[in-house]
């Protein structure tokens, strides 16, 4: 496999308008500027931008111009990609500006922002903040409200009532201008951006005269195969510990050994196509998964730290060893495990602790829970799946 048709294969859901046109394009030797926007709606880039980062380090090792956007002035808009709601409240630009500061320190585990070919960083405020009345409306007239109607999720906020906020409505206007102010030759993205990025490529088309690549992306996914983000509030971050990103990574599914080794990894495609004939075969994937979350780690670490933080997860999961370093929640009276759940931080909210609780997904000393307000003795240890521990403290 060479560079270029590892570039358009590996870890690449769909290419516009064709695989083949671009590859053509990539063989005559012409370099190509492209980008992806990332925004800062956290403060963590986690595994799920890592396909992307990928896949901008593979470009600028071919030597072409890579951008990484920071969507501070997309990010103002809010995009509706995936939102069953509108969301309850949107972002400054100050505050989208603080969010990313330690972007650039988080996705240097992944790409090169100095040396050969260095990746740039933009960011889409300096020139969205600055449109003119005109400019907004030269860019609308360029679509109609039948063409973002047709969104997937508005569609289904349409069927349940649901309002839909003008200011998010106009998002795929905003995501498309980036192209066209930065003049790019591709755009990437996930699987769920495509409609942005096709919205972009129609806008280049009629303002630039010109046609624009798109590549999406495969998504990952969660145990409950939700994709992995900061929307969905199961974030596995690129600067979590090696012991806690080992340990999350462990926690997936099984169905997600092979599109982390596939997207995450430069695992042979061979040595991955065995793995999965041997997973179909009834083979126990749990040495497939830590193969995952060691590569993984080692990536974004170090192998010493990997090696030690498969060390721990055999010690304290599979072997059914305590960990030492558990904290401690001090409560004034004996709490419920719902209290202890949430006041410790070990989940975000009540009725994330009733759905754990409901789906057996806690336990009290080694014991599953069932019951929403069973009470905490002082001194027991709480554990929420294989990874998450608090020691219950009562009085003073």
């Amino acid at each position: 496999m060479d560079a270029i048709h590892e570039l358009l294969t590996r870890g690449v859901d769909q290419i516009y308008p064709s695989k083949e046109e671009l590859e053509q394009v990539l063989r005559s030797g012409k370099k190509l500027r492209l980008y992806q926007g990332f925004d800062p709606t956290g403060t963590q880039l986690h595994i799920g931008h890592m396909v992307g980062l990928r896949k901008h380090r593979q470009w600028q090792d071919l030597g072409h111009e890579v951008i990484f956007l920071v969507g501070d002035g997309t990010g103002q808009a809010g995009d509706p990609t995936g939102k069953k709601q509108t969301r309850e409240r949107f972002y400054t630009r100050d505050e989208l500006r603080a969010n990313a500061k330690d972007y650039l320190s988080q996705a240097a585990k992944v790409v090169r922002f100095t040396g050969p070919h260095p990746v740039k960083v933009l960011f889409n405020s300096d020139w969205l903040n600055q449109l003119r009345l005109t400019d907004i409306l030269d860019i609308a007239q360029h679509f109609t409200v039948q063409q973002l109607i047709e969104r997937d999720m508005f569609q289904d906020r349409l069927r349940r009532s649901e309002p839909i906020n003008l200011r998010e409505f106009l998002y795929p206007l905003l995501q498309g201008y980036d192209s066209v102010a930065m003049d790019v030759d591709l755009e990437m993205g996930g699987t769920d951006q495509t409609f942005n990025m096709l919205a972009g490529r129609m806008l280049m088309r009629s303002m630039k005269g010109k046609d624009k690549f798109v590549m999406t992306t495969p998504l990952l996914a969660d145990a409950d195969g939700v994709k992995i983000g900061k929307s969905e509030g199961n974030v596995i971050a690129l600067t979590d510990q090696p012991a806690d990103l080992f340990g999350k990574i462990m926690s997936l599914g099984d169905a997600s050994i092979v599109p982390m080794l596939t997207l995450l990894t430069d695992t042979p495609p061979d040595r991955i196509a065995s793995i999965s004939a041997d997973i179909a075969a009834g083979t126990n994937p749990m040495d497939f998964k830590k193969l995952a979350a060691h590569t993984i780690v080692a990536q974004l670490n170090s192998q010493a730290a990997a090696d030690s933080a498969q060390k721990a997860f055999e010690s304290v999961f599979q072997r059914g060893s305590t960990p030492t370093d558990i904290p401690t929640h001090t409560f004034a009276s004996t709490p419920t495990i719902s209290q202890v759940l949430v006041q410790s931080g070990l989940v975000s909210s009540n009725s994330e602790a009733r759905r754990i609780v409901d789906q057996r997904g806690t336990a009290i000393d080694g014991q599953k829970v069932n019951e929403y307000n069973q009470s905490v003795p002082s001194g027991a240890t709480v554990s929420v799946g294989p990874r998450k521990f608090v020691k219950v403290v009562v009085g003073k």
